[in-house]
């Protein structure tokens, strides 16, 4: 145990009172030439946020009173949230009048102030910001005569930075550029920075992800070191490697992928058994042969920890030399692998498996598309084509209904959400976006990838070896509240049992399945479930029904199977003693912690890119109608998702004929005087009205709200008439 942990355990002591640095130092029986180092240390501490000090300089735990450390969120309109380092700890909301000059990302200390003790919400205020995470900023120059200001293209960060004229660097009025923060914000000054690079102007083809690509700080091109050694990697296997290993260059085994796939890391074979089993091969591209513990390569896929996918380019984990070629199961070479084999009964359990270092031969390189065409449309042409492997491919669609059914009955979650395609010209300029198909070739390869999945995961679980699992918590108690009054109001009823369980949920969304709701269970479901993520600790997956699961099948792309792999090949060649294992606990925390953050990364920058795209593409739509249906309904209006996936917002003022309340129990928009009701689900039909590009935003109003006004004015005519057809009239008006 380090000191600092010693500290700290000594300071939780139920029996600890605060105590001074003099007290602490006689405790820990400190010495007149340690005294100095042991200061350091308490300051380090203080410095981390861990300790804090009373008004008597005497030490103590932060949380003891009430200090949390985390992660700052904040929003557009100034307010954010602190993301507590501690697992399962409640985000603190923090009012934009309580940020004491911290900025989105920071890492900062925050005082609760006040708790709900029934909903369990809090608010803080930050006490001390402990670690600046965002020294360079992406934005737009704007000049003036004696200084200038950079907006941010973050629109979380909303205080512009000011440029002195010494400062600007040639950046012009309009420009895209890098800023670097030299002075912090206060509640009193503004930051101020240096324009670091200038990228183009706003509009310039490929600026518009470039600046995103910056904006999150994703990584570009590698180093000259780092290419220079990827270069240095042999493109052939040789004969000694392949010896060592099992030889399974005679197995019919093919790669199944997307058309613009390049980095190819799994292949599958399949045979059919005399007793009716399946023999499942999945075989995964050997990385880690190339990319050992700690060297350059190693360093840099952990800094990276994913490839990022940006529609029309890639910011890979590994340099193409790797992932495009002598780690990519390019058909008809020779190419490294861990193969893990699993015998597979009729109704889809695991009765034996083996897992091994491998040497391949990839027969074809097949797409989702062929495969789906041989196995759906039974496409003639293709048959004969690949005629060899014709049987096998019927042999996986049979294994690939029997593992799906199998997941299905112990009560595995499947969303059937429409993911998009988006289609760029080569200026950059969207032309097309389309739902994504999700055919049999898909569901193939993602049943087989998930049963390796998890074999390899409960396989490494009994070694009692340090590894990354992939691990998804049960849905959050305060969502899953919600959701269960909101499908009670839409006349569903379950039997909720202490213990959630994913066989319930799975029931829910069968329930709904092809009714006019069905996308909006779905959607609040998924809202109300926790985020997956890696951890050292085996503690299931909750949406899949898996009690042990890890990501192994993509070295190439993902940092965690580049790590577990090695962990694999040490274990199989007996290679991990005591020191070993000692020393694989830190490398694994560290592995499964970078790769969770650096996905949620990726995944935002992934989104934003999307979003940006696709209110790009409406820009010239502005005008047209279009046939939707509500995704979302807030305080502020409703949200209308369009058939291919496209989303805009249908302002609350924009239904101008009544008074709209947020029933947040129904979810609905609910108007005062004529009851109309805009409610999750619902089928509109919407006309794109405006297009807020730098805030990726698309609005929309509803038709059905314009021929009711019209209805209205045509009512309150006929009305007019009537009165002065009375008042004008000889006759008495009947009055009872």
């Amino acid at each position: 145990m380090t000191i600092k942990e010693t500290l700290l355990s000594f300071m939780r002591e139920p029996a600890y009172n605060p105590m001074t640095i003099e007290d602490l130092a006689l405790v820990f029986d400190i010495k007149s030439h340690e005294y100095g180092d042991f200061k350091k240390i308490l300051k380090v501490m203080e410095n981390e946020g861990l300790i804090s000090t009373t008004k008597n300089n005497k030490y103590i735990i932060a949380e003891s009173v009430g200090l949390i450390i985390g992660k700052l969120q904040t929003h557009s309109k100034g307010f954010g949230f602190l993301i507590p380092d501690a697992e399962g700890e409640k985000d603190v909301f923090i009012p934009s009048s309580c940020m004491k000059g911290a900025i989105n990302g920071d890492r900062v200390q925050v005082q609760i102030t006040r708790e709900n003790s029934n909903t369990k919400k809090r608010e803080g205020q930050v006490v001390k910001i402990l670690e600046r995470n965002t020294t360079k900023i992406v934005g737009i120059y704007e000049d003036s005569k004696n200084f200038g200001f950079v907006v941010s293209e973050d629109t979380r960060i909303t205080q512009d930075i000011f440029i002195s004229k010494k400062d600007r660097n040639g950046a012009e009025d309009g420009d895209v550029v890098i800023v670097e923060i030299t002075k912090w914000p206060d509640r009193k000054r503004s930051p101020e920075g240096i324009i670091k690079d200038i990228l183009g102007k706003k509009g310039d083809k490929g600026i518009d992800i470039l600046t995103i690509i910056r904006k999150f700080g994703l990584p570009e091109a590698f180093s000259k070191k780092v290419l220079k050694f990827a270069d240095q990697i042999p493109e052939t296997i040789s004969d000694e490697e392949c010896k060592r290993r099992t030889d399974l260059r005679n197995i019919r085994m093919v790669t199944i992928d997307g058309e613009d796939a390049k980095d190819l890391d799994d292949a599958v074979s399949i045979e059919k058994l005399e007793d009716g089993t399946f023999k499942l091969g999945v075989h995964i591209a050997d990385v880690t042969h190339y990319v050992r513990e700690n060297n350059i390569l190693d360093k840099e896929a952990l800094k990276r920890g994913t490839s990022v996918y940006l529609i029309d380019r890639v910011i890979p984990m590994l340099p193409k030399q790797l992932s495009n070629g002598i780690c990519s199961l390019n058909p008809k070479v020779d190419r490294l692998a861990l193969s893990c084999f699993m015998i597979i009964n009729n109704k889809g359990k695991v009765i034996d498996h083996e897992i091994m270092e491998s040497v391949i031969k990839t027969n074809e390189r097949m797409t989702y598309t062929d495969v789906t065409k041989i196995l759906r449309d039974h496409d003639e042409e293709l048959i004969k084509r690949y005629d060899y492997l014709y049987e096998d491919f019927k042999s996986m669609e049979e294994l690939c209904i029997i593992l799906r059914n199998k997941r299905m009955r112990r009560g595995a979650i499947d969303f059937e959400f429409e993911e998009s395609k988006i289609i760029l010209d080569e200026m950059g300029k969207p032309i097309d976006i389309k739902p994504y198909e999700r055919e049999i070739a898909n569901r193939i390869i993602e049943e087989f990838m998930l049963v390796c999945n998890e074999t390899v995961a409960e396989h490494m679980f009994w070694s009692k070896l340090p590894f990354v699992y992939r691990v998804h918590e049960n849905p959050d108690e305060e969502k899953l509240t919600k959701f269960k009054e909101f499908i009670y109001n839409l006349g569903y009823t379950f039997n909720w049992n202490e213990e959630v369980n994913p066989s319930t949920f799975q029931n829910i969304l069968e329930e709904v399945k092809g009714k006019k709701e069905e996308t909006v269970v779905s959607t609040l479901l998924l809202r109300s479930m926790m985020q997956a993520r890696y951890a050292p600790e085996c503690i299931g997956h909750f949406g899949l029904a898996a009690q042990y699961y890890c990501h192994f099948t993509s070295p190439i792309r993902r940092y965690p199977d580049l790590q577990i792999h090695r962990i694999i090949k040490e274990y199989l060649n007996k290679e991990i003693d005591e020191s070993r294992h000692k020393k694989l606990i830190p490398i694994v925390d560290v592995a499964a912690k970078q790769s969770s953050e650096k996905e949620r990364v990726a995944q935002e920058a992934e989104r934003e890119v999307d979003d940006l795209k696709k209110a790009e593409y409406m820009l010239d739509k502005i005008g047209e109608e279009f046939d939707g249906m509500i995704s979302s309904v807030t305080s502020f209006g409703i949200f209308v998702e369009l058939p291919n996936t496209i989303e805009g917002l249908v302002h609350v003022t924009e239904l101008d004929d009544d008074y709209y309340v947020f029933d947040e129990a129904h979810l609905s928009l609910v108007g005062e005087r004529t009851k109309s009701t805009y409610k999750l689900g619902d089928d509109v039909r919407v006309r794109c009205v405006r297009v807020d590009l730098d805030n990726r935003e698309v609005y929309f109003k509803l038709i059905l709200a314009e021929n009711e006004e019209k209805n209205d004015e045509e009512e309150n005519e006929d009305s007019k008439e009537f009165i002065e057809e009375v008042l004008s009239s000889e006759e008495e008006p009947i009055l009872n």
